[in-house]
């Protein structure tokens, strides 16, 4: 309905602001395109705040919505991203300012495509399938490799020439699938499975060339990466180029950036293997001359000292040493030999002296009464008592007789 007004009854700016408010929100919900040219998130803060812009006519729109709404896109979305969002006109009557209020947002194309890439990826590594912890060593030196590749491609001929020049003597099981299309996942699943239940299979390349992220689409099927997040053999991605990282690469044992360095990284160059072998026996003979040197030294030294140089000399001493104390050994045992000699003869004449049997040969007697006892006293004897009389040849008895 139109509204009258004339410089004499002018229509007040609180009832324009509300017209146009009104109006607006006649057009309801609609679906917007355009570029992020500006975006703000405030820690904390409940609602997020964009500048969406139409590079074509210059034209810039308010965009506001809940941080929930954008936090589903937020890892895919930044500045000069473009996007469809679902938004409804809002009207702010008090600035007399037009901003869209978001419900949804999409990222357009392939933008939308990286999204529901990215949610997958998220899910995943919250499962733990990306965790460097789960990840399985490379053989030193496989005997067997498993290859899935496309037929007669450029990363087949890549892996296996290179692979055979650094290492002649490696064998390959090689599974030819499409790497690409509809088929692609059914088959690149179904060989990586009967690689790994090969019993002489030791490490899986999985390789194909660099192209489109719809071409590279199959290796982030989640089909594909949960078998080879459950394989027993270590499996090796090399798709596409350096930037190219599907959600193969990031489940795999190991990432190559280009089917050429997977045939480096699983496979050591045997020139270099045999230059290692040689610095190694050149650093072992260093070690080993080097030790028989110092002990050669050592044992030069020792030899040249005094007492192993001419150890008779330390015999020669010591034997002039033991000469001289025999010497005074014998002549020190002489002299108490003779000392103690002189000592007996004395003692022995003092003995023969006070002997008992030197004063019998003096002409002496002992007289003994028949139980033994020695008479020292005539009172001691009576007249007839029978005495024995012992002499210096002998003995024999003896009367006492009366008194004169």
């Amino acid at each position: 309905m139109a509204n009258t007004s004339s410089p004499e009854a002018p229509i007040p700016v609180g009832k324009v602001s509300a017209l146009i408010g009104g109006w607006i929100e006649r057009l309801g919900a609609v679906w917007v395109e355009g570029q992020i040219t500006q975006l703000s998130r405030r820690p904390g803060a409940g609602v997020v705040f964009l500048t969406l812009r139409d590079p074509e006519r210059d034209v810039s729109l308010t965009v506001t919505c809940f941080r929930a709404v954008f936090e589903q896109v937020a890892d895919v979305v930044q500045e000069g991203s473009r996007i469809v969002l679902h938004a409804r006109p809002e009207w702010y009557g008090a600035r007399g300012t037009l901003s869209l209020r978001a419900s949804e947002i999409r990222l357009v194309g392939l933008g939308e495509l990286l999204a529901r890439l990215e949610q997958l990826k998220r899910k995943l590594a919250a499962e733990g399938l990306f965790a460097a912890d789960r990840k399985r060593p490379l053989p030193f030196l496989p005997q067997c490799v498993g290859l899935v590749t496309g037929r007669g491609s450029a990363a087949e001929r890549d892996v296996l020439e290179n692979a055979r020049r650094r290492w002649p003597a490696v064998r390959f099981e090689v599974r030819n699938v499409p790497v690409q299309g509809a088929a692609a996942v059914a088959q690149v699943s179904a060989a990586v499975r009967s690689l790994d239940e090969h019993p002489e299979v030791d490490v899986i390349i999985v390789a194909r060339g660099g192209g489109s992220v719809e071409d590279l689409l199959p290796f982030s099927d989640e089909q594909l990466v949960r078998l080879v997040a459950a394989a027993r053999t270590p499996v090796v991605s090399a798709i596409g180029h350096e930037p190219d990282q599907p959600l193969l690469d990031f489940v795999a044992d190991l990432r190559a950036s280009t089917p050429t360095d997977a045939a480096k990284r699983v496979v050591p160059d045997v020139g270099e293997e045999l230059a290692k072998v040689r610095q190694l026996r050149d650093r072992a003979r260093r070690q080993v001359t080097g030790r028989v040197e110092r002990e050669q030294h050592g044992l030069d030294g020792v030899r040249s000292r005094p007492v192993l140089a001419a150890p008779q000399r330390m015999l020669d001493g010591r034997t002039h040493e033991v000469t001289a104390m025999l010497e005074r050994a014998r002549r020190t045992l002489g002299h108490r030999l003779d000392a103690a000699e002189s000592d007996l003869g004395h003692t022995l004449a003092r003995v023969v002296a006070l002997s008992p049997a030197a004063t019998l040969e003096r002409g002496y007697a002992v007289l003994q009464r028949p139980d033994g006892t020695v008479v020292t006293d005539p009172a001691q004897v009576a007249a007839g008592d029978a005495l024995h009389a012992r002499v210096a040849a002998g003995g024999f008895g003896v009367t006492v007789d009366p008194e004169d």
